[in-house]
Order: structure tokens, then sequence, then C-alpha cells
């Protein structure tokens, strides 16, 4: 493998750790813990890992004796940066249990494990990929552990290999069925203990006891890096309007975190829409009175931020998708045969009344894009459907009329760029904050084995402090879960963390968004910076440093 500069330097970076990882540790113990919503249900559900206690790390006097023990690694859905130093810290972590521990990865994700594919990760193999992007190492694959036949299947080789605990690094999804295989396990004493990792760029596995899901600061550095240098080109040649969509199906973490970096003149908070019952109209209306503010002061170019999962927010659309899912369930062959020039037409003739005037309003790209073949739950494909050229195109025909009406300059053009940034953040070389918190993490996972722990996700909190003094611990996977409609039928998941509209971060937003709106006062954040003064290399999100007042 040809090495470019950058990582053969980075090959040499230590992790910055929490001071309680570095010596002699012990566990303590806090109160009994309950799910955050739907008690009863969860309780049921999870008798044997359900109540747990919230445990931190603290300095020990004295060492514990252990025995060597196998562990297996999972790396479950999309890549996030810093996935690589989660390994390593699990690597590292229980060599220093006994050095005569062992890591397994399953290869290409929990598919890994039940068909039983794997490799034994070496001191060697492991120090080719510290610090480094990407889950290239054993890869990684979206295969949802769901069924006892599964469970059965890993079971055997985790037993042929002698492996006694598993960790499986993932999202809100792969750690709720982390959960269920804790607890089935539990179950059926099968001696394995089973372990989470946060891990998504969308920021939304989050709570009080998970501050951050790992890569999310990563990948907010790459997309604001990237909006920085597009708002320079825009400031300088000042006659384009850039609509730039962002990863964030779920929720608009990333879009409020490049909002904090980078001061654009718009950004589309998903959350709200959704909360003020706003239509896709009122969206265009707003952003098109903003253009015109900023045409009439001179100032015929800016940036749009918009959220990938906007589309579902919008009630109106929401409705609209909801009718397009149920006709297509039940009329999918006959529409395919349908002519593709009539097929637009005859979605209007099939849909209620105000689905279809919705629905007519649309552009031609987006209309068709909705009936685009669904995702296995039979869903629209959200991130199939370019929001931003939709925004881009009803914005103009509104400019449009408000040239007619003397509310725009007549001699001024509106045009416009369109940008979406997903994939260019995932496998980024993690910067200093994410390879410090995933080593650490890593590093937590590993004392949560020797600590005897199943059903747990790794926890490091305190990060907007010096490393040093982080709080390492693990928090009970069920106290994060609550029941949830899934495919006609309650399920338990983990809840899914919102952009609060009460919360710090976004009113620290809004307070400043109309001022950006009309005035030109970009931020350029620049590339991530690996090396030089901490101020400037290890510096946490806007959003944590304003959630913790730092």
């Amino acid at each position: 493998m040809t090495k470019s500069a950058l990582q053969i330097a980075r090959a040499a970076y230590e992790p910055k750790v929490p001071k309680t990882l570095k010596g002699y540790v012990r566990v303590k113990e806090g109160e009994p813990t309950q799910s955050v919503s739907d008690p009863d249900e969860i309780k049921k559900l999870f008798p044997n890992t359900y109540g747990m206690s919230v445990i931190r790390f603290e300095e020990s006097d004295t060492k514990t004796a252990y025995n060597p023990v196998n562990v297996g690694v999972i790396l479950s859905g999309g890549q996030a940066p810093g996935g690589h130093n989660v390994i390593a810290g699990i690597f590292d972590g229980i060599k220093d249990i006994h050095p005569e521990s062992r890591l397994f990865g399953f290869i290409l994700g929990p598919g890994g494990l039940v068909n039983h594919e794997y490799m034994e990760l070496t001191s060697d193999i492991i120090d080719e990929y510290r610090n480094t992007g990407g889950f290239d190492i054993i890869g990684s694959g979206r295969t949802k552990l769901e069924t006892e036949e599964q469970f059965d299947k890993g079971l055997e080789i985790l037993k042929k290999l002698n492996i006694s605990a598993l960790v499986i690094i993932g999202g809100d999804d792969s750690n709720t069925n982390a959960c269920v295989l804790a607890e089935y396990y539990a179950r059926i004493n099968a001696g394995v203990q089973v372990i989470g990792c946060p891990k998504t760029i969308d920021g939304d596995l989050k709570n009080e006891m998970i501050e951050a899901s790992f890569g999310f600061d990563t990948a907010c550095k790459v997309y604001s890096e990237v909006i920085g240098n597009i708002q320079r080109d825009c400031n300088s040649a000042r006659k384009y309007w850039h609509f730039i969509k962002l990863m964030g199906r779920s929720a608009s973490h990333i879009a409020l975190e490049c909002a904090l970096q980078v001061q654009p003149n718009i950004c589309i908070i998903s959350e709200e829409i959704e909360a003020k019952n706003q239509s896709l109209d009122d969206i265009v209306n707003y952003i098109a009175d903003v253009v015109a503010k900023r045409a009439t002061a001179g100032n015929n170019f800016g940036t749009v931020l918009i959220p990938e999962g906007l589309i579902e927010f919008i009630p109106a659309m929401k409705t609209l998708m909801a009718e397009l899912n149920d006709y297509l369930a039940l009329n999918d062959e006959e529409f395919k045969r349908i002519k593709r020039s009539a097929q637009r037409e005859h979605i209007i003739d099939k849909l209620s009344p105000e689905n279809s005037r919705i629905y007519k309003s649309l552009p031609e790209t987006v209309a068709r894009q909705l009936t685009l073949d669904r995702d296995p739950h039979g869903n629209v494909q959200v991130s199939l459907i370019e929001t931003e050229k939709l925004l881009a195109e009803m914005v103009a025909n509104r400019v449009e009329e408000l040239k007619n009406k003397g509310k725009y300059p007549q001699k001024d053009k509106f045009s416009t760029q369109v940008h979406f940034f997903g994939y260019e953040g995932r496998c980024a070389a993690p910067s200093n904050y994410d390879a410090d918190y995933c080593y650490s993490l890593g590093y937590t996972a590993a004392g949560l084995i020797g600590s005897g722990k199943t059903g747990y996700m790794s926890s490091v909190r305190n990060t907007t402090a010096p490393a040093s003094e982080w709080i390492a611990g693990g928090v009970p996977i069920t106290m994060m879960m609550n029941m949830e409609r899934r495919h006609g039928e309650m399920k338990p998941v983990i809840q899914k963390a919102l952009v609060k509209l009460d919360g710090a971060p976004f009113k620290e937003f809004a307070s400043k968004r109309d001022t950006w709106a009309v005035t030109t006062d970009y931020v350029y954040p620049g590339p991530i910076q690996y090396f030089g003064p901490t101020e400037v290399c290890d510096q946490p999100t806007k959003t944590l440093q304003i959630e913790q007042k730092k």
C-alpha cells in the first residue's frame, strides 16, 4: 500500500486519553437506571440487562489480575472517521488486561459473524491503521442481527474461536441489535459479553451519557471546510446562490453544526419546519425573500444549507409520501407498465385532491424521484431526492414573480449552483478530537469487558475539557431505549436524538441567522489541522462547546 506523507506522519500520533485509563482502574457503580420511555415494556423485553447502573472508571492503587480474553469486533453500518482508532483502543486495552489476549475482526459487518468470515487482528495490522479514516481494516456492512437463528449461528464461531466478548461499533440501529444480542446471550448463559460503541456522522446517537457519536466532529469539519471554500468563491464572483445539501436524514445536527462554523446566509433546520408545521411554499418564500433583500442591497449571491432529510419533515410532504408509498405498494407493477411520459399525470389522477395539488406543483425531476424504487421497507429513498435542486428551481420561479412585482432588481439575474456533501466526510482521516475520542471509546470498551459487563455502551464524557479530564465508563443500552412502530409492529429501539429547538446550540444559531441572512459574515474554517497549537487542532464541535458553555 502506498502511503501519503500525512498517513506516515499521522501513524506516529499518540491519542490523548483520560488519565483514569492510564493506570490501575476500579469500577464505580451508580444508581439503577430505567429506559428513557416505556419502562414496563422495555423491562419485560430485557429482563437480564434492564436496570443496570451507569458506571465510571476511577483511578485505583491496586492492580487486578485478569486472564487472557479473546474479543470479536464488528463494524456495522455506514463509515465514520475514527473507527480504526476504536479498534486500536480495544486492541491495546485487552492487551493491557493480559498480553495473551487476542482480537478477531468479523469481515464486512454483522454478516461476517453470521457467515463465519473473520480475521485475527494482530499488532502489525493494527499499527497500519492507527489514526486513519475509513473502515477498510475489516470492512462494514448493513446486515441486521435480529433473529435467534442468526444469534445461534454467530455463537458457533464465537465458541470455536473461544471469544467471550463481542464489540459492535455502530449507530442507533446497530446498538439496538447489540442490546438484543446481549439479552439473548445472557438469557441462554452463552458466556459472551456484548458491548456497543456509538458511531454515526449524523450525530443523532447522543443523550446525557453519550455526548457525541464518533465521526461527527471530523465530518462536520470536512463539510465546513468545503462550504467555507464555496462561500469564499461566492463572495469573490458575487453572482451565484449555492444550495448545499448535507448528510442527515433523521436529524439536522450536521447542518446546524456547519452553520455555526461557517455562518451561511440561510440554514434550514428540519425539526423547526416540522414544529412550525411549515409547507414547502413557506420554505421557498423564506429563501426568496432573503435573496431579494440581499439583491436589493447589491449582494446577488449567497449560501443555503439544507439537511438531507428535510423533505420528510415537511408535514404536507410527509403525508404525500405516505400516500405514494401506499399506492405504489399495491400498484407497483401496473405503474411500471405505464409509459414514462404518462406516469406523472397518472399519479396526479390517483392521489387525493390536496396531495395531487402538491405533487403537481413539484418540478418534473423531483416528482419522478418520489416514484422511484422503494427501499426494503417500502419507503421513498430520501437520499435520492435532490432537495437542493428542488429548492433552487422553486426559488428561481418565486424570484421571477418578485421581479415582476418590482421587488427584485430588474437588472439582476438569479443564478444557482447545487451541491450534495455526503460520502466526502465519511472516511476522512479523523480529527485530533475523533482520534482521541475513538481510541478512548475502544479502550473503555476493553475496560467494560475486563469488568465483566454486557449490554453496555462505551461512554466517554466531559470532552470539551482536556482529554486527561475526560470521564470514561459505560451506560446500559436499555437506558436509551423506547418503543417505536417499525414495519407495523411496536419494537424496542434506541431513541434518536433530534435537534432540540430549546437547546443552546439552536438558540445560538436562531439568535444570529437574521443578521447572517442580510450581511456577508462568512467564516472560512479551512482544512482540519492535525499539527499545531491545541486551540487550533483539538477543538471539539461548536455544538458541544455551546452545550457545555466552553
